[in-house]
């Protein structure tokens, strides 16, 4: 089955990285590329996304004309910061690639098709 791990961010996991040193940062980046070397032969794509304010959102009203904004759909404290599409037995396997994930502190899986 093909699933979507999608990697969300809160905001003291932002704020926890920003504040980390140089070597302890890489030492973060290093345990996510890890991750995805241990777990390439399930992983069929992925990637990080820019950051949220980076984003360009189009609200679609029915019949009106839709309305294109600066910045994400909502102001959450939590923001989807990348993803991988996965191929995996079920969901059983989705939710172990998951609880070994070392950087954000959740990940949404959604099926895929």
């Amino acid at each position: 089955m093909k699933y979507v791990l999608m990697f969300v961010e809160t905001e003291e996991f932002a704020r926890e990285l920003e504040a980390m040193g140089e070597l302890e940062r890489e030492a973060a980046y290093a345990a996510v590329g890890r991750w995805f070397a241990e777990h390439a032969d399930q992983i069929t794509h992925h990637t990080h996304l820019h950051p949220v304010h980076t984003a360009t959102t189009v609200r679609l009203d029915g019949g009106a004309e839709p309305v294109v904004t600066d910045g994400p759909f909502v102001e959450g404290k939590e923001v989807v910061s990348g993803f991988a599409e996965v191929e995996v037995a079920d969901l059983d396997e989705a939710l172990k690639l998951a609880r070994s994930w070392p950087a954000c502190p959740v990940v949404e899986i959604r099926p895929a098709s």
